[in-house]
């Protein structure tokens, strides 16, 4: 039972698709790159061995290539045709003519085959939306995407196309009438807000750390939409070392009461991992539990406010091996049906193939790593219960409330 995110969800309950194949693994900077593929196929695993695909009323949606049209209503023409000509060597630019187009050196480098690699993430997240809109599935997953920092005319942070934002104008597009996008991983999710800067119809709430002391620098409280939608951003920059208690004070005190506010038709939610305390790039201190108990916070939002149609996508994660997959794996379980226990023993099939892989590919072996979580459950302390103008956590709660609620009709001293 979640202590914080009500209900526990149902075995069987509905339908969802999953978003899976093999080919999205060739999204694959190189061996040196902190964005190991290998995170997706440690979590495809990890489902297996769980068999939460085999769950009653889940589909398994493959990862088409994006079409041209489809990546236009984001991205600029002369940045996907930049992003084709980088696939091939034969046709590849001079790297000075690429990084314009942000492609080239650490950041996001090209590889051959980069442009379909990126344009299969984009297509998987179309085709689970599609799966939602059409009422075929009340809830997607697709833990390959959320790469949420990619631009109309340039790739940053890792990611080349912006699936979210792509996938929400398409849903908006088809008729859908409100969009909320909660970005719940360590970076502000600048691309998707950048994308939907000035659409009415869509909301962005960023929870992240303070761009004072990460990439991509961005995010702050006075950012909350253009002429044409105010209100329409909402960001949430918290301190160093925010826990997990923290981490989920925020989103109770912030999120909750905003997407019932909003009302929206779909709720869509990224789901970096890269809060975790174990993560190489971030400052975050959230574990395992912390995630899984954001993870049925926003189940239980989708099905009190939007009739369960909730699409739940992946994005950063840097502890490739021993934190990413059980992280995503919680979600596709709770998304799937019944949540797994964080203390229960990873299964010793899996543990055999995540050690072979972090061998084969020069990773960390993690072989403290034996159970679903980390051993620590969450606590949550009520914002209802008060404010703590010492608290630099509660500072940051604070400001943003003030910033938000008033568009939505919300007082942030009370509601």
């Amino acid at each position: 039972m979640s202590t914080a995110g009500g209900t526990t969800p149902r075995p069987g309950e509905g339908e969802t698709a999953v978003v899976w194949e093999e080919a999205v693994a060739d999204y694959d900077f190189g061996p040196d790159h902190p964005m190991s593929p290998v995170r997706l196929e440690l979590t495809a695993a990890l489902c297996r061995s769980e068999g939460l695909f085999e769950r009653p009323g889940v589909r398994i949606l493959p990862a088409p290539i994006a079409t041209d049209a489809q990546l236009g209503t984001v991205h600029d023409a002369e940045f996907v045709a930049a992003v084709r000509a980088a696939s091939d060597p034969a046709t590849r630019p001079a790297p000075r003519d690429l990084l314009p187009y942000g492609l080239g050196g650490d950041d996001t480098p090209v590889f051959d085959g980069i442009h379909p690699a990126s344009a299969r993430l984009v297509g998987g997240t179309l085709g689970a939306v599609d799966g939602v809109q059409r009422g075929d599935v009340r809830r997607a997953v697709n833990f390959t995407g959320g790469m949420h920092h990619a631009r109309a005319s340039q790739a940053a942070g890792f990611c080349v196309y912006n699936d979210a934002a792509v996938g929400i104008l398409h849903a908006l597009d088809r008729g859908e009438p409100r969009v909320v996008y909660v970005d719940l991983d360590v970076h502000h999710g600048d691309g998707v807000e950048r994308a939907l800067w000035d659409e009415p119809r869509a909301v962005t709430i960023s929870l992240h750390e303070s761009g004072e002391h990460i990439f991509p620098g961005t995010g702050f409280v006075q950012d909350a939409g253009g002429p044409g939608a105010p209100g329409s951003a909402v960001n949430v920059p918290l301190p160093r070392r925010t826990d997990s208690s923290g981490w989920l004070r925020a989103i109770e005190a912030v999120v909750l009461p905003l997407v019932r506010a909003i009302g929206p038709t779909l709720l869509v939610t990224q789901h970096g991992c890269d809060t975790h305390r174990d993560d190489p790039l971030a400052d975050l201190s959230v574990t395992l539990e912390g995630q899984r108990e954001a993870m049925l916070m926003m189940r239980a939002l989708a099905d009190e406010v939007c009739d369960g149609r909730w699409l739940a996508l992946g994005g950063g994660g840097y502890a490739v091996a021993d934190v990413v997959p059980r992280s995503w794996t919680h979600l596709v379980a709770i998304a799937t049906g019944e949540p797994l226990d964080p203390a229960s023993a990873l299964p010793e099939d899996y543990r055999a193939t995540m050690l072979q892989l972090a061998r084969e590919r020069g990773l960390p072996r993690p072989d403290r790593v034996r159970t679903l979580g980390d051993g620590v459950p969450p606590t949550l302390r009520p914002w209802v219960a008060g404010f703590d103008p010492a608290d630099p956590l509660d500072r940051a709660v604070q400001a943003a409330r003030r910033a938000a609620f008033p568009a939505w009709g919300l007082d942030p001293y009370y509601d």
